[in-house]
């Protein structure tokens, strides 16, 4: 299974960065749909797509708008957006909304069940993150291998999602500061480095990719991989179009 990693950044896009994206190609599964969207038609293996929405935050929702090409090229027949409602609602009276945007690009939306089951037979979860707004977190379980995404919330190392990401193969965890900056965590709602690597060992996970990045650092190393690495070695910094196998 690949896994492409379209945007890795946060609030913004920078030079390096783009805003929250997620693409499993091979089976046409998308997580958020920030300023790296536009890269998704490009990628496309299928023309049917589930996109699952974490929350309405604009990094995370803008590139919604991004879909009237390929549908109106008919590259794109089918796109199911999983959401919750609380989120659906800002997204069509505000983002969807007449003066901003007032074409729908032919999205199937859809509340969020649990669990959604994929056209390959994987099995989508859910779970409810402490955010700003709210935000929720992924999991998605297929027989021998398993994956998970959690972004916009701020990790202790007995987060309350804990039993929920423990012992997938691959966990994706936002890391928006360093720990330098530590006090700013819970007051925004994201989280540090030393916390997310804490919890990815407690959980058992086999390998760590951080996103979410703060845009105001596009440095090679903007989080502190060595301290995250002396507790989690398996942790690695994502970066806009790398690409995994798992």
């Amino acid at each position: 299974m690949k896994l492409q990693f379209l945007g890795t950044g946060g609030y913004h896009p920078n030079e390096r960065r783009h805003t929250a994206c997620l693409l499993l190609p091979e089976i046409g599964v998308v997580f958020d749909a920030g300023s790296a969207a536009f890269r998704i038609q490009s990628r496309l293996q299928s023309d049917e797509l589930d996109l699952f929405v974490t929350h309405a935050h604009l990094d995370h929702v803008c590139g919604l708008t991004y879909f009237v090409v390929p549908f109106i090229t008919g590259q794109l027949k089918t796109a199911r957006v999983h959401v919750k409602q609380q989120y659906l609602s800002g997204i069509e009276k505000y983002l969807f909304s007449e003066p901003l945007f007032p074409l729908n690009p032919g999205f199937v939306y859809h509340e969020l069940s649990d669990p959604v089951i994929l056209r390959d037979g994987g099995r989508v979860s859910h779970m409810p993150l402490t955010h700003p707004g709210g935000s929720t977190g992924f999991r998605i379980d297929w027989p021998g291998k398993s994956l998970a995404y959690i972004t916009d919330t701020t990790a202790t190392p007995n987060s309350n999602y804990l039993e929920f990401i423990r012992g997938v193969d691959v966990l994706i965890h936002e890391c928006y500061f360093p720990d330098s900056m530590a006090e700013w965590s819970p007051k925004s709602g994201h989280s540090n480095t030393t916390p997310v690597a804490e919890l990815a060992r407690e959980a058992g996970v086999r390998r760590l990719f951080l996103v979410h990045i703060d845009p105001q650092h596009p440095e090679e190393d903007p989080i502190g991989i060595a301290t995250a690495r002396s507790i989690f070695p398996a942790t690695e910094i994502a970066e806009d179009l790398m690409e995994i196998e798992f």
